[in-house]
Formats: C-alpha cells, structure tokens, sequence
C-alpha cells in the first residue's frame, strides 16, 4: 500500500525531471524547444489610487528569471531584447535570477551574469533597474550587481530611487531575496516619499506579498522566482510541493491584496531541465492608470 504522505514529499528537481521524461516522442521537442522559446508579451493595465497625472499611460516592461546559459541561450536572450525595444517601454525592471546555482561551480556560474549584463545593455530604454533573486544570492551577489552596474543597470538592494516627471514622481524600490538573503523592507522603502506618491516594489518572491501588505506603503510588487511552474500538465498542473520555497501561494499571473497589487511574471529561463510545457516564457507590458473612481 501506497503511503500518501511519501507523495506529498516529491521534490520540484524529481517532478521536473519525471515530467520530462513523461513528455516523450513529439511533446519533448515541442516543449524542450517551441514552447521554451515562445516569447509571449502580455499587457496589463494597473489602476493605482495614488497615481499622479504625469504618470497616466506609464509603460513599465518586466522580465524576470532569466537563467543566462542555463538554459536561456545567448541568441534567446538577445531575442528577448528585441522585443522589449519594440514595445519601447518608459521603464524596464528585471526581477532577479539572471544566473542560475545549478551545475557549473558558484564561481562560474557568477562570472555568467557579465556577458548577460552585455546583452541587456542593447535594452534601449534609458531607465532598466533591477533586483536580485535567489539564484544571484547563491551564487555571489557581489558579482552580478557588479556586472549589471558595469553595463548600465542599477540594482536596487534593499533601497529606492524617485522617478520623476513633469511635477509628478513615484518611487520604485527594490528586495534581496527574501529566501536566500536578508530583505528589509522598511530599508527599501522611501524614507522621503509623500503619502501620494506610489511605491512600486521589485521583490523576487512573490509569496513575501503578504508580509509587504501588512505595510500598506507599497502599492505594486512585481515578482517572478515561480516559473509560472514552468511545466503545467493537463488536470494536475504544478502541484504546490514542487514549487519553489517563497512561490508556493502566488504563481502566476494578477492579485489583488487590498491596497497592494501583485504581479507574477512567468520568467524566461529554465531550472533543472530545458523544458517548458504549456507555460511560455513571458514579458510583461504595464500600462499605469488611476484607479476608477
């Protein structure tokens, strides 16, 4: 007889691994190839209650998870800059995990967060910020905010910084990794900020959104880490066991949780194995609006 609990214990690494294996024949090719490198721009509108009018129509472009050479390839990665240019976006965030702690040594591993940097350096739009997940906290965080600020993109580290226009200003702010390192919001958050400025949080783990509603200071946390589940199989989904620690509870897609909103981008690299399955990876297009009265 079966033990239910000892199910309950499979690992992400050996769901992910057996759902490769079940996707034979055809479905490995589709979604080892196709479906990994399906670039799918989703656009969404965020109605803020704060939003000053100089920011109405704000587009904001988010990519998270990028995985850089393991898996997400070099050409993918350019591929990806070029449909960010299209949407010619006023500000691009990117939440984290630009590397991967996987199977090349730490040190390596780290050193691959400069020829990703490079790439993301062709993002045209002037204003790119960025924080960490927890794969770039494994590996040495020292390093891939080294080689981010070296080709042009600040790092937001437990800190904020004003975006101003027209008389208006709203602050972005940005987490560590709230699994692998030490996240301290009330760091993060603008000291300086006016109650009607909105704050706008980059936070890798989407599941840290209950903590940061409890503030009631922030009204969008933009987050990743999940994958989206990366491998969705048909009536099973991905079970919440082998989801990430700190992406168990919010996997994809828009919440709302009161006064904060929170978006999951489905990423664009891979973990464990170069698959995807009924889960593209994802860029993600704000549009800024004020809330409706």
């Amino acid at each position: 007889m079966i033990d239910p609990s000892s199910q309950s214990r499979i690992s992400r690494r050996r769901f992910l691994q057996v759902s490769a294996l079940a996707a034979a024949g055809g479905l490995v090719g589709y979604s080892g190839f196709w479906d990994r490198h399906y670039l799918e721009v989703v656009e969404q509108t965020i109605r803020l209650r704060r939003l000053p009018e100089a920011f109405h129509g704000l587009r904001i472009a988010q990519v998270s998870d990028i995985h850089y050479d393991e898996y997400a390839e070099p050409f993918f990665v350019r591929e990806m800059v070029r449909h960010i240019n299209a949407l010619h976006p006023d500000i691009v965030v990117l939440t984290g995990d630009f590397v991967t702690d996987g199977m090349r040594p730490r040190h390596v591993s780290a050193g691959l967060s400069y020829p990703c940097a490079e790439i993301l350096q062709g993002i045209e739009c002037p204003h790119r910020f960025a924080s960490l997940g927890n794969h770039d906290s494994l590996v040495g965080p020292a390093v891939v905010v080294d080689a981010l600020k070296v080709h042009g993109i600040p790092t937001l580290l437990n800190s904020s910084i004003p975006f101003e226009r027209d008389g208006g200003r709203l602050w972005l702010a940005g987490l560590r990794s709230s699994t692998e390192d030490f996240p301290e919001l009330h760091e993060a958050l603008p000291a300086l900020a006016a109650p009607s400025e909105p704050v706008i949080l980059l936070a890798h783990e989407p599941d840290y959104c209950v903590h940061v509603a409890k503030y009631g200071r922030v009204d969008l946390m933009l987050s990743g880490h999940t994958h989206g589940g990366q491998i969705r199989l048909p009536f099973f989904g991905s079970p919440g066991q082998v989801l990430p620690r700190g992406g168990r509870h919010f996997v994809r897609g828009y919440f709302n949780l009161g006064l904060l909103q929170l978006y999951v981008n489905r990423g664009i690299g891979t973990v464990t194995i170069p698959v995807r399955f009924r889960c593209s990876p994802e860029i993600t297009l704000f549009t800024l609006q004020p809330a409706q009265s």
